[in-house]
């Protein structure tokens, strides 16, 4: 199958990188589709200013969102605890995880098709969205809802700055770029909990996300003013010519519902959901794992993934997966190792801020500091391995050499330090050699998913990335709520001194109460005790799964990067 076949049937090629693309040639691509040949056109007629500015506006969209995730994440826990359902923080991340992970093809979509400052506008509108419905919420299930749309408009978010990011530089810079992005972690670990811990001492959690809302919208539109700016002056200089469809709304309707592949993404969705959310909610049902509403959850979500299978292989006109690019194996092994990194991630972190408060004794405070550790480490983490593949010219070296066996004995260590008699500076050194390995795991993966195509193909391997990291994440959020159903509630039944026994709801249900026993106390022992036990067997969780890092970057072509041409016009 030739090139012009494989994209008129919906496949994506994997580029021959022994002989990279030149793209020195200032002339659009002429087989990209609309969304890249505009952000082409962009780039060839704004000025070094303009390309300066975009990168300063990145940073400060990536700190307001990057505060403002810190700042609700810290604030989640008590919003649950509020409708008395502290144990279902885990599910609230579940479907807003997976929901957020699956749409991002179909948002790959939207920058390729229609373009890059489209996709972003409506990922900023369901952030705000999103967190104006958690701001008025009433009921745990609204708030689950709510944190479904942020989580697609917050994950939208950073996937299109990554595009913009991708679009806008060389390949060899692009790790340091990356990395320079996502630099705003080296403050807002330092600002969130405080403000969290300010809202909810002063005004309550609700303001916070009111609050949230306006700084967003105010911080993301000069971005996209500035992209529609350069692109009418491409458009006035003659570079690229807007082109008007012929087709007629059925028509459009009927090309969209096929270039978005509606049912393979309805199939995948519902199976993934329907499959994952029964390990957070057995524990509410009266049989658990033997109830009717369990068990048929299971099938009927395992049926349609497998219907999903076979619709995309015999049935989709467009598949809704390139199987092209997930037959290169860098692609498949970048993207299996953010599937493991998150899945492993999510193990064992859900929960962690609320351990550090009941067993370590922390303030929310000094709770968010221990956390956000793993932010400032993987942000030095990411700039550093971007300067070591600018300087060597390639990336799988730091991953296979370096972060893979750190994250590997960060996660094992935590298995035998996250205990109520261990000192906290040994929690915060796992942390710290977590932190440094996931950095560069995230950055080098990002890279060799890149290195392995195209520019028009950039965003659908991005996509396909980092719906593997949110597929994981899921996953991941699913096991951990399972575990800590199963092992905490039964844990901590066992523990309780026999007057406290007659609160096992409330101390169960509501972080509030658990904290309101006195460090010390009979109580207060036995949940800090019931906690560990459930937190060592989501740590070992986590290291089984990790273990799957190793033959997934061994997978990796050792591709030379440094002198890989991709992008066209002025760029970083």
């Amino acid at each position: 199958m030739n090139v012009d076949k494989a994209i008129e049937a919906g496949h994506a090629p994997v580029v021959d990188v022994t002989h990279p693309v030149d793209t020195d040639s200032e002339t659009l691509s002429a087989n990209a589709q609309e969304g890249v040949r505009r952000m082409q056109a962009t780039t060839q007629v704004w000025t070094k200013s303009h390309l300066i500015a975009a990168y300063v506006m990145m940073w400060i969209i990536t700190f307001v969102d990057y505060a403002q995730g810190g700042t609700s994440g810290n604030l989640t826990p008590y919003v649950t605890s509020a409708f008395e359902q502290h144990s279902l923080t885990s599910y609230t991340y579940v479907m807003s995880g997976v929901i957020g992970g699956v749409l991002k093809l179909p948002l790959a979509k939207i920058l390729d098709i229609f373009g890059r400052p489209q996709g972003y506008a409506l990922s900023v509108g369901l952030i705000v969205l999103g967190l104006i419905m958690m701001a008025a919420c009433n009921n745990v299930q609204t708030f689950a809802a709510a944190q479904i749309f942020y989580s697609i408009g917050s994950n939208g978010l950073s996937y299109t700055l990554s595009i913009f990011a991708a679009d806008t530089s060389h390949l060899k810079n692009r790790g340091f770029m990356y990395g320079f992005i996502s630099s705003p972690y080296l403050i807002t670990m330092w600002i969130s909990g405080p403000i969290a811990d300010a809202f909810l001492k002063g005004p309550g959690w609700r303001w916070s996300f009111g609050m949230w809302a306006i700084v967003t919208t105010v911080v993301c539109a000069p971005l996209y003013i500035l992209f529609t700016i350069n692109y009418k002056k491409a458009i006035k200089a003659g570079i690229i010519v807007p082109v008007k469809s012929s087709r007629t709304f059925k028509e459009s309707v009927r090309y969209y519902i096929v270039e978005f592949d509606a049912g393979g993404l309805f199939l995948l969705l519902a199976g993934l959901v329907l499959f994952l959310l029964p390990f957070s909610l057995y524990s509410y049902q009266e049989d658990q794992w033997r109830s009717a509403l369990v068990i048929s959850m299971l099938v009927i979500g395992g049926l349609l993934l497998i219907a999903f299978v076979f619709y995309e292989k015999y049935v989709a006109p467009k598949s809704f997966i390139p199987y092209q690019l997930l037959l290169d194996r860098t692609v498949l092994g970048a993207c299996i190792l953010a599937g493991v990194l998150f899945l492993s991630f999510y193990i064992w972190r859900n929960y962690f801020t609320s351990f550090l408060q009941v067993v370590n004794g922390l303030s929310i405070i000094e709770s968010n500091y221990v956390v956000e550790v793993y932010g400032i480490g993987s942000c030095i983490s990411a700039i550093l391995s971007g300067i070591a593949i600018r300087w060597s010219g390639r990336f799988k070296w730091i991953a296979l050499y370096l972060a893979v066996p750190l994250q590997m004995l960060g996660i094992g260590l935590m298995i035998h330090f996250r205990r109520p008699d261990v000192n906290i500076g040994f929690i915060i050194m796992t942390q710290i050699f977590i932190s440094f390995a996931g950095g560069a795991l995230v950055i080098t993966e990002q890279i060799a998913a890149m290195a392995a195509t195209d520019h028009q193909h950039v965003a659908v391997v991005i996509a396909l990335e980092t719906m593997f990291s949110n597929i994981g994440g899921g996953i991941g959020s699913s096991i951990a709520a399972a575990v800590w159903t199963g092992v905490f509630p039964k844990r901590l039944m066992e523990l309780l001194p026999e007057d406290s026994l007659e609160n096992f709801a409330s101390i169960y249900g509501d972080l509030s109460v658990q904290l309101s026993y006195p460090k010390g106390s009979p109580t207060r022992i036995a949940i800090e005790q019931a906690y560990s036990d459930a937190q060592k067997w989501m740590n070992l969780g986590g290291l089984l799964f990790i273990t799957l890092a190793l033959p997934a970057v061994m997978a990796w072509r050792n591709i030379k990067v440094k002198d890989f041409k991709q992008v066209k016009g002025l760029v970083a």
